[in-house]
């Protein structure tokens, strides 16, 4: 769906407007494109330090967090490339370390688009070939890029990697990935490169066929979750076949997180280009930052609306096998207090899905929209969570919803933010949370 990305800094929306009066306003999928738009560029793609490439439907962000931790804490300097961005477009391209400032990203664009203002890109490929072009203008010592939809055609998979990921898979993007989770998971494979680990989580028999077929195609080595590397335990203790490290835990709560943890970490054992002592890996847990992902809220504008000792939580999960989940993770925070959800989610995303997983935990839910999004209504949200016997209504918008989460829980709650990653941005730049 459309990105609808706005700046602050008037250069850079300049920009972003040339970029939408150009580009289809629509994912597309197809390496064509982006391959014209580099060629033009100089091949960018062609010059970057060592790459980390991780597709997946939930968690690839979390486990680019990982690994960029684990590198810098082996002192390397680390480019990252991620998406959507939550508050600011900065968000989405990581010079050396730190967000591209606003002085060096509007040129950048520029470039980009007087180079293929004619190719009809669209939104992510513009980006991308931004990314690279920054990546390969600025010394590094890897690139940590996460793929933005599927892999065999994301505008991503033009590189050569020294490392390839999957992280879990699920239903998702279903009008550009294929109906069944088989589908889904031969597009994710399609970044399998010969030669070149691919390193995945443990999947059913039925996934872990198609991986499995689409790695052996493409000359690439699978080592799977299960068979070649394991983590397990509280705090993570993970093994391979070059020994056991127990990891420090990871920041981000969850149990899902410790499996992202555990595979990033047999991504960077995997390959064999970057030397990292165990130290490095060991502190990765401890280090990685992702923010809205089971995020608590600090104190701020929106928290303060409701009574003290409620907590809040945010996270972007949008589809069933994130609600499970986030589900797992907010029964591991625990805490007596009622649990309410504040749900807003694009019209594409099944809504359904996320209730069933979280209604059994859940009291009552508040339901928003998700402003400058087609989204969907949340009256009609709130009438499924009554079909589910929850409390629950509609708001106009995030604060509210909270307002009437505290004048049903005076005493304190647990508040759930979720089903949007646009939703958890506009949450953190409510409560004054730049992502940094």
């Amino acid at each position: 769906m459309p990105d609808h990305a706005r700046s602050t800094a008037p250069a850079v929306q300049a920009q972003l407007d040339r970029l939408w009066a150009l580009s289809p306003g629509a994912d597309l999928l197809g390496l064509e494109r982006i391959t014209r738009l580099l060629a033009r560029l100089g091949d960018p793609q062609h010059r970057l330090p060592p790459v980390f490439h991780v597709a997946g439907t939930n968690g690839k962000g979390s486990t680019c967090a990982y690994l960029r931790a684990g590198l810098e804490a082996a002192g390397y300097r680390v480019h990252v490339y991620t998406s959507p961005h939550l508050v600011r477009f900065n968000e989405r391209i990581r010079v050396a370390g730190r967000l591209i400032t606003d002085e060096a990203l509007a040129p950048l664009l520029a470039r980009v688009l007087d180079a293929g203002g004619d190719i009809g890109a669209s939104f992510f490929e513009v980006t991308t070939a931004a990314a690279f072009l920054a990546f390969a203008e600025k010394p590094a010592d890897a690139c940590v890029i996460e793929v933005g939809l599927g892999g065999r055609l994301d505008a991503t998979n033009v590189l050569r990697p020294v490392v390839t990921g999957i992280a879990q898979l699920g239903i998702d993007h279903q009008q550009f990935l294929g109906d069944t989770i088989e589908a889904i998971a031969g597009e994710k494979a399609g970044i399998a490169r010969a030669g070149v680990p691919l390193v995945t989580m443990a999947y059913p028999p039925n996934v872990r066929a198609v991986v499995d077929a689409v790695a052996r195609t493409r000359g690439a080595p699978v080592l799977i979750e299960g068979r070649d590397w394991w983590v397990e335990g509280t705090p993570p203790r993970y093994r391979d076949t070059a020994g056991a490290l127990t990891l420090a835990p990871p920041r981000l709560p969850g149990a899902h997180q410790r499996r992202n943890l555990g595979l990033a970490t047999a991504m960077l054992r995997a390959q064999g280009t970057l030397p990292l002592p165990d130290s490095a890996l060991v502190a990765a847990g401890a280090q990685a930052r992702w923010p809205a992902r089971m995020q608590r809220l600090a104190d701020g504008p929106l928290t303060a609306l409701l009574p003290a000792g409620s907590a809040v939580w945010l996270d972007g999960g949008h589809n069933a096998a994130a609600a499970g989940a986030v589900r797992a993770a907010i029964v591991e925070a625990g805490g007596d207090a009622p649990l309410w959800l504040v749900l807003g989610m694009l019209a594409n995303k099944d809504a359904d899905a996320m209730l069933a997983a979280l209604a059994p935990v859940a009291a009552g839910l508040v339901a928003v929209p998700v402003e400058g999004h087609a989204h969907h209504p949340p009256a009609a949200l709130a009438e499924a969570g009554l079909a589910r016997d929850l409390s629950a209504s509609a708001a106009p918008g995030v604060g509210a919803a909270l307002h009437r989460i505290a004048a049903h829980c005076p005493g304190g709650a647990n508040v759930l933010i979720l089903g949007s990653l646009y939703l958890a941005g506009s949450v953190l730049a409510a409560n004054d949370e730049l992502p940094d």
